[in-house]
């Protein structure tokens, strides 16, 4: 089976985790091999060092909302690689004139209008993977939350990337998610989950956007959030303190339940 080849990259002040993404099947075929990233904040230099020392090709943007710390880095990696850039259709704005969101002490940033917006219930076929854009809001009111698997084609390849490091130029963490994963943002982290006290920002909504993807994706489920680490489906359902009333009231599906694969 082709897996995704997941590599992250924690950047900025605010710590703020930006992904490349590519079939790990693909990752196997030499140089110029497709790839997305998704929420590059800050550090763009960095960033575009690290494509190209793994040798890929940036053929999308992928914004999961637009807090500053994850499109700090969006219009000079766009400029330099010439990806298409996605964005919440809620927050477009947002991105379009940056600098009127960014608090004190942070930034310059530059701004930038949004090739592509989606509100949620896309489905995508980009570099090789396809992508299921889910309207997660909560933390702000526009949030994303990405389900990406490799595409049929590369399901089909055949093989498994070796789990290694991006190398000095990115000091990236590398990791193989089996066959899909969630690229949740700010919505649901390892043993936490996304402030609700910003603009826009509410815990009953937040609180149904994480009972919405627990209820649909089995436990296994590799969640890649926006800060801080690698986490499943089910380790926040059994064990995240702020999920705790969705356990008491029943709103966390059993591990029976979960068992079958959405898709």
């Amino acid at each position: 089976m082709s897996d995704l080849d997941v590599r992250a990259f924690t950047v900025g002040p605010v710590q703020e985790n930006c992904y490349i993404v590519g079939s790990a099947g693909a990752a196997q075929t030499g140089t110029g091999v497709p790839a997305i990233m998704i929420d590059p904040g800050e550090e763009p230099e960095r960033l575009l060092a690290a494509a190209g020392s793994l040798g890929v090709t940036i053929e999308a943007i992928l914004i999961t909302h637009c807090h500053f710390d994850h499109i700090g880095a969006v219009a000079p990696v766009a400029a330099a690689t010439g990806a298409p850039v996605y964005c919440p259709q809620i927050e477009r704005p947002v991105l379009a004139d940056i600098m009127r969101w960014v608090p004190p002490g942070f930034g310059p940033f530059e701004s930038y209008a949004a090739d592509h917006t989606l509100a949620g219930g896309e489905r995508l076929s980009l570099a090789g993977l396809d992508i299921e854009v889910l309207f997660t809001p909560g933390h702000s009111p526009g949030h994303l939350t990405y389900a990406v698997s490799p595409s049929a084609a590369q399901r089909g390849a055949g093989g498994t990337a070796q789990d290694t490091t991006a190398g000095s130029a990115g000091a990236a963490a590398a990791h193989v998610a089996p066959g899909g994963a969630l690229f949740s943002g700010d919505v649901l982290f390892a043993g936490s989950v996304g402030r609700v006290d910003l603009p826009g920002g509410d815990w009953a909504t937040l609180e149904r956007s994480i009972g919405s993807l627990l209820r649909a994706f089995p436990p296994q489920t590799v969640v890649y959030p926006g800060h801080m680490g690698i986490t499943t489906l089910g380790r926040e359902r059994d064990t995240n303190p702020f999920l705790a009333e969705l356990r008491s009231v029943g709103k966390v599906v059993s591990e029976a339940q979960a068992a079958s694969p959405r898709r």
